[in-house]
Parts: C-alpha cells; structure tokens; sequence
C-alpha cells in the first residue's frame, strides 16, 4: 500500500505546498474508477439478492471519520466501524488517537486525514480479520469537490475500496451552492421528492443531495468515491440509514467523539508534549 508523505506547511510555502499536492491528487486520479467494480452482489428487500448479482453478498460496510479535541484541534481520533447490512449492527471498531501534522486547507482534506484512515485499514488487513469491508463509507466527498477528486476517493484509490462520499456540507462545484440547492429541495414540485441531482452548468452529475429522513431540509450529499457508481451509491444509502446520516458514517462518529473523550489524558500528554 502507498503512503502518504507527510509535508512540513512551515518548511514551504503554502503555494507550493498546493501545487505538490494538486499534482499527487491528479497522479492518483488517473487510477479512478467511477463505475461499479466489485465482486459482491447488493440485497434487495424483495428476495435478497440483486437480480443480476453474482459473488458474495455485501455484507460489511466500513463507516470512518475523525473527531478533534475541543482544547487542541491538531489532536485527533480516527474511528473505523463495521456494520452487519443485515441488521445495521456495530461488528467492528477501532480507533487512533494522533497529533496530525499537516493543517486543515479547503479542498486537501485528504492529506489531512487519509494516512490515519489508511493506518487502521491496514491493521485490520493485517489481522486478516474476516469483517474487513468489502464497502467503506467516507464522511467527506468523492467526486463532488473542486478538483473531482475528494477524501472518498483519495482513501479509495489508495486502499483499492469501493468507497462512497457523504458530505454533510456542499463543495461549490461547477456552479452548484448550498443555497440552490436547498432552493431546489423547498421547491413544491419537489417537496415529495427526496433525492435531486447536483447537475452543474456543465450538465455533469457531481453526485445527488438526499433527504434521509421525512421532510427534511437538511440533505446529505453523496457523489461517488472509487469503484461504486452513483446510482449503486444511493442504494446503499437508502439501505444504512436510520436517520440523517448513513449508520456506519453515525456510528465513527458517535465513537470516535466517545473515545477521545474517555482517553483525554492520551490527548493532553500530546498537548503537553508540543
């Protein structure tokens, strides 16, 4: 598996640390895979299986995400849960308290975040453990982001996953924005609606925006990671969602938050260590 060389934002400047890291994100783009490319067939409500599915049955869907310590925000906790698609159930969870070293900058969140993801797949890999996901859920975008090329699938390519983005927020991509799109959600033509396409001026489908729960105004975004297409991506959605946000994305959440909490002296040595 590659790594992520970790860049030093005081050695350089911030223009040539972008221009750095937009050339990794365009070398890792080219290996994107924007169609569905696996080997498990989806469950349906009616007989359990997808019709035309061939191979095991997806089954374990990975959730990650990271919380941040409300004293130190370079101190943070990276989750990844599993979930049985059966029954929506925690089977797995593991987590990383760190001190990140590279700073938050708009639109590389995956510089950020992505070695900590990546260190807690690996360990599961390694352990050969038999929930090791065959699906990994991102909270943060795939495609739907200034450069087509977000956290979902950043982690994605680099884990070879199929992976898909939810965003709690919208990326302003291609003429799409927040306001619009909640415009477009509020509309009456669409008020029993609740998916509607994040099409841009350029007529391409960034991803769609999703009212997970009954008259909700508040959608989640989701856009293809690696390897799922949208139209499987929305599907799996609708089957992980007890509430606003899918429950593998929920449960990294809601643990990763626990975690940092109950190991405040792991996060208070780093933040004295500094």
């Amino acid at each position: 598996m590659e790594k992520i060389d970790e860049i030093n934002t005081s050695e350089a400047s911030l223009s040539s640390v972008k221009k750095s890291w937009i050339e990794a994100q365009e070398s890792l783009k080219r290996r994107l895979i924007i169609e569905d490319n696996f080997t498990w067939r989806l469950p349906t409500h009616d007989n359990g299986l997808e019709e035309n599915g061939k191979g095991e049955k997806l089954r374990y869907v990975g959730g990650v995400d990271l919380s941040f310590s409300k004293d130190d925000p370079s101190i943070a906790c990276g989750a990844l849960v599993v979930v049985d698609l059966e029954n929506l159930n925690v089977i797995y969870d593991d987590f990383s308290v760190i001190r990140l070293q590279i700073p938050y900058i708009a639109g590389f969140l995956a510089f950020r975040e992505v070695p900590v993801l990546l260190e807690l797949l690996e360990k599961m890999k390694q352990n050969a453990h038999i929930f090791y996901p065959q699906l990994l859920m991102v909270d943060g975008n795939g495609i739907l982001h200034p450069r087509g090329f977000g956290l979902a699938c950043h982690l994605g390519v680099m884990a070879n996953l199929p992976t898909i983005g939810i965003g709690k927020n919208l990326h302003h991509v291609d003429g799409l924005t927040q306001s619009g799109v909640r415009e477009l959600l509020e509309a009456k033509e669409n008020c029993a609606r609740d998916l509607i396409p994040l099409t841009g001026n350029s007529n391409y489908t960034w991803g769609v925006a999703m009212r997970s729960t009954e008259g909700s105004l508040k959608p989640i975004f989701i856009s293809i990671g690696h390897r799922v297409s949208l139209d499987t991506a929305v599907k799996i959605v609708k089957m992980t969602c007890k509430y606003r946000v899918p429950e593998p994305i929920r449960q990294a959440d809601i643990r990763s938050r626990d975690y940092l909490q109950k190991h405040t002296g792991v996060a208070k040595l780093m933040q004295d260590s500094q």
